[in-house]
């Protein structure tokens, strides 16, 4: 790679990266091509108009797509069953109902909000919301809460899990691309989510106040002048339809890997332990034996009522749509490899430090703009850390809060080309585009806005300890 770097011409490499990401906006915004080849195409034109050997260019795309899903493909296929077993079980479920009986009468809102923020950590949030939300509905039915706010609560936090902690695909490519741990990325995810839930749930409260919707006896959804809360309570003995699987087991699946994870963190790095157990701290707590662990149990402990052939059928439906997130994943870090290998990152990274621009912010507004022009998430992650963390290498950047700061931008101002924005929308009622950008745009911006200025606070304080 190095002999690349020799042959490249700095000022034609950084002409090839602006008409590359040009090229990448273009294709996805406005023709028929795929995230995926729009990536590896994105990646040809970069290192071709850059004056990279035609000769090198498959070898840097192969690596860098080979590179990537070596490290986290396992992991995004573990993941993918696992989530997939949770929707057909019924655990999401119970974790709901759990909470809600642990908060009690009152307080469904946050019971609903916490669900989702642990629930999203293995599931999809379009599929989450979808399983969960006849729940919100049915408490706002029974209770005559607003199913906005109940609703909005429930969104809003898988919506942020989904987008700040591996490992989901989009925070586990940026996790890897930036060089950070699982498990740290996984501890920092969840204490930058906490804030930028609190916000977006904030927004949702307020936004309710003048936007009132309450599912009729018949489960319509009706529109209302005023909150009218003298329902009765809402007795989960009435549910669910379905047996559902045990508490514990519901939540293993997801606890027990990030324990292991965690655990093998905490305990070698603030402890003195001998070689063997290093060793096998180093083996249960790598992510691909901890999350095999807790896909086992979801599949032994949650599918044990499930017939083979039918469990078969499940998991292979998980597989077929992990591939597509697999060959995102893998041409993001073709595009980045590119970037990496041919030294133009650290032209950008000194021309960058000239300027006085605050590098943190980088990853932040790559993500942000990626996502409000095309709209998914995942993309705008996978891009963002593709071009940013070939730059921000050689500086003094905390990659932890580099990596912080690109998640946080991909949950920016969700409008009409986010498939989420519609599932959410469409399920409690709301019909204009006016109040659908006033509620569900505005909630995720709200948080979107929270988590870069604690990113950023956060930057300050510990960038120099938290690498």
């Amino acid at each position: 790679m190095q002999n690349i770097f020799l042959q490249v011409n700095t000022t034609q490499m950084l002409i090839g990266l602006i008409v590359g990401v040009v090229a990448l906006i273009v294709m996805v915004l406005f023709t028929r091509i795929h995230a995926f080849l729009a990536l590896i195409l994105a990646a040809l034109i970069t290192a071709l108009i850059g004056g990279v050997p035609g000769a090198n260019i498959p070898g840097m795309i192969t690596g860098g797509f080979g590179g990537t899903l070596g490290s986290i493909g396992i992991i995004i296929g573990f993941g993918v069953i696992m989530g997939q077993i949770f929707e057909e079980s019924g655990a999401a479920e119970r974790m709901a109902r759990t909470f809600i009986r642990l908060f009690g009468k009152g307080r469904e809102g946050l019971a609903l909000a916490l669900t989702g923020f642990i629930v999203s950590i293995p599931i999809f949030c379009d599929s989450a919301f979808v399983i969960l939300f006849p729940i919100a509905k049915s408490i706002s039915q029974k209770t005559r809460k607003n199913l906005v706010y109940l609703a909005g609560a429930l969104a809003i936090a898988l919506g942020v899990t989904h987008t700040v902690v591996p490992p989901t695909p989009g925070p586990l490519f940026v996790a890897d691309e930036f060089g950070v741990g699982l498990g740290t990325m996984i501890l920092w995810g969840l204490l930058i989510a906490i804030p930028m839930t609190i916000a977006g749930i904030a927004y949702v409260a307020w936004v309710s106040k003048k936007l009132i919707i309450v599912p009729d006896e018949e489960g319509i959804s009706r529109r209302l002048e005023t909150n009218d809360t003298k329902g009765s309570h809402y007795d989960l003995k009435e549910e669910p339809t379905r047996e559902l699987p045990g508490t514990f087991i519901s939540f293993a699946p997801i606890l027990i890997p990030i324990l292991l994870i965690v655990l093998n963190q905490v305990i070698t790095q603030l402890f003195t332990v001998s070689e063997g157990v290093r060793n096998v701290l180093a083996f249960i707590g790598n992510p691909v034996p901890a999350v095999a662990v807790g896909v086992l149990i979801a599949i032994y402990g949650l599918a044990w009522g499930v017939k083979r052939d039918a469990l078969m059928k499940h998991m292979d439906r998980g597989i077929r749509s992990a591939g597509i997130i697999l060959l995102v994943t893998g041409a993001g870090g073709a595009l980045g490899n590119v970037i990496r290998a041919t030294g133009v990152g650290d032209t950008i990274a000194n021309q960058i430090t000239r300027w006085g621009i605050p590098a943190i912010l980088i990853p932040f507004l790559i993500a942000t703009i990626i996502r409000f022009i095309q709209g998914s998430g995942t993309v705008a992650l996978v891009t963002a850390a593709s071009i940013s963390a070939p730059i921000l290498a050689n500086t003094n950047v905390s990659p932890v809060f580099a990596a912080l700061a690109a998640m946080v931008g991909g949950l920016f101002f969700s409008y009409f080309n986010d498939s989420y924005f519609h599932v959410v929308n469409r399920s409690i009622g709301i019909s204009t585009s006016k109040e659908q950008l006033r509620f569900w745009s505005g909630a995720t911006t709200a948080a979107w806005a929270v988590g870069i200025v604690v990113v950023v606070i956060l930057n300050a304080i510990l960038g120099g300890v938290v690498r």
